[in-house]
C-alpha cells in the first residue's frame, strides 16, 4: 500500500464529515439566515432616515429607536383598526344570520316545493357529526396556532433586534467588513452598500407613495358609496396592493367588495370595476412616473425575479425580490460595458426578406406595369 494512500482517505474521510456536518448545521439554520435576510433588507430601508436625522445631530441609535417607534406605532395602529372592522363584521354577521337562514329557506321552499323549517334545519346541524368532528378539531387546533402565534411573534422578535442593530451599528459593521479586504475592494464594496441602501429605500419609498394614493382613491369611493369602515379599507387595499407582489391586488380588493356585498349587491360591482380601472391606470401611468428614478426594473424582470423569489425563500423571497434584482441590475450597469448601437432595421423590427421582394411586392410592381403596356399597344395587351 502506497503511504500517501491511508492519509488520503482520512482527509477524503474527513472532507465528507465536514460537508454533512455544514450541511446539517445549514439546514438547522435556515430559519434565522432568513430572519437575518429580512433584517438586513430592513436596515437598508431605513438607513437613509437614520442617516439624514443622525446628520443633523442626533445619536445614531436615538435616530433608530425612534423611526422603529413610528414604524411599530402605525403597524399596532392598523392591525388594530383592522381587527375591530373584522369583529364588528363577524358580530353582525352571527346577529344577522337567522334573517340570512329564513331568507335561504324562504327561497328554497319556493324554488323546489319543499317544507323546510329554521328549527329543522338548527337541530339537524347541531345534531350532526361533522359538526361534532369540526368542533374537536377545532380545540385540538387550539394548541397548534397558539404554537404558531408564538412562534410568529419570536421570529417579529428576532427580525425586530437584528434590524435595530444593523442599522444602528451601520458604519462600525462597514468598516469592520472593509478592514478585511484591501482597498480596492471596500471602493467596490461601499458602492454596492450605497447601491442597495439607494434602491431599497427608493422601492419603499415608491411603494410607500403608491399605497398613500390608492388608499386615498379607494377611500373616496367607499365613502361616496356609503361602505363602512372605508378608511381602514383604504389603508387596507394600498397596503397590501404595494407590497404584496403580483396577486396582492385582487387580496385587496376582495375585502372592500364583501364588505359592500353586505350594503348592496351593486355596488360591489362598482367596486370591482374601478379596482380593475385603477389597476390599469397605476400599471401604466403613475407606477412608470413613480419607479423611473427609484426602481426602474422592466416589469417581466420584477414578475420573473418574484417568481423567482418566491421559488426560492417563499414569501420572504417575494418581498425582497424586487430591491434585490434592481440592486444587482445597478451594481452591474456601472461595470457592464455597452457599445453603439448600429443602425440596422432589423433593430427596430423590421426584417429583410430573403431572395428579393416577397410576394406582395412582386404583385404590386406587375399591376402598375400592366396599363402602361395597354397603352403602348393602342389598346391590346402583346401576347
Amino acid at each position: 500500500m502506497p503511504r500517501w494512500l491511508p492519509r488520503a482517505m482520512v482527509l477524503a474521510l474527513a472532507l465528507i464529515a465536514a460537508f454533512q456536518l455544514g450541511s446539517w448545521a445549514f439546514h438547522q439554520l435556515t430559519g434565522l439566515l432568513i430572519n437575518i435576510l429580512i433584517a438586513f433588507f430592513l436596515a437598508l430601508a431605513i438607513e437613509p432616515a437614520v442617516s439624514r436625522m443622525s446628520a443633523r445631530g442626533m445619536r445614531r441609535g436615538l435616530a433608530t429607536f425612534l423611526v422603529f417607534l413610528g414604524l411599530t406605532v402605525v403597524v399596532a395602529g392598523f392591525v388594530t383598526l383592522l381587527g375591530s372592522m373584522l369583529a364588528g363584521q363577524i358580530i353582525k354577521m352571527v346577529e344577522g344570520f337567522p334573517d340570512y337562514l329564513d331568507s335561504l329557506i324562504n327561497w328554497i321552499n319556493k324554488s323546489f316545493h319543499t317544507e323546510l323549517r329554521r328549527v329543522d334545519v338548527q337541530e339537524g346541524l347541531l345534531h350532526s357529526d361533522w359538526l361534532r368532528k369540526y368542533a374537536q378539531n377545532s380545540a385540538a387546533g387550539v394548541l397548534d396556532v397558539s404554537a404558531q402565534v408564538l412562534g410568529g411573534l419570536f421570529q417579529l422578535l428576532t427580525i425586530a433586534l437584528f434590524s435595530f442593530y444593523f442599522a444602528a451599528d451601520g458604519p462600525r459593521l462597514r468598516r469592520a467588513l472593509c478592514s478585511v479586504l484591501p482597498p480596492a475592494r471596500q471602493a467596490e464594496v461601499l458602492r454596492a452598500w450605497e447601491i442597495a441602501v439607494d434602491k431599497t429605500g427608493g422601492y419603499l419609498y415608491s411603494r410607500g407613495l403608491m399605497a398613500l394614493i390608492s388608499g386615498v382613491a379607494h377611500y373616496i369611493l367607499l365613502e361616496a358609496l356609503g361602505v363602512p369602515y372605508a378608511p381602514v379599507l383604504g389603508v387596507w387595499v394600498g397596503l397590501v396592493s404595494q407590497f404584496i407582489p403580483t396577486i396582492g391586488t385582487y387580496l385587496a380588493g376582495a375585502l372592500p367588495m364583501l364588505i359592500a356585498f353586505t350594503v348592496n349587491p351593486w355596488y360591489a360591482v362598482w367596486v370591482l370595476v374601478f379596482v380593475v380601472v385603477y389597476q390599469q391606470f397605476e400599471n401604466y401611468m403613475l407606477q412608470p412616473k413613480l419607479t423611473a428614478k427609484t426602481v426602474d426594473i422592466h416589469p417581466a424582470v420584477a414578475f420573473g425575479s418574484v417568481i423567482a423569489g418566491t421559488a426560492l425563500l417563499g414569501a420572504v423571497g417575494a418581498l425582497i425580490a424586487i430591491p434585490a434584482v434592481a440592486t444587482l441590475q445597478a451594481f452591474l450597469g456601472a461595470y457592464v460595458k455597452r457599445y453603439a448601437v448600429t443602425d440596422d432595421p432589423r433593430v427596430h423590427g423590421h426584417r429583410r426578406r430573403p431572395g428579393g421582394p416577397g410576394t406582395l411586392t412582386r404583385v404590386r410592381q406587375l399591376w402598375s406595369v400592366r396599363p402602361d403596356r395597354s397603352l403602348r399597344s393602342g389598346g391590346q395587351e402583346q401576347p
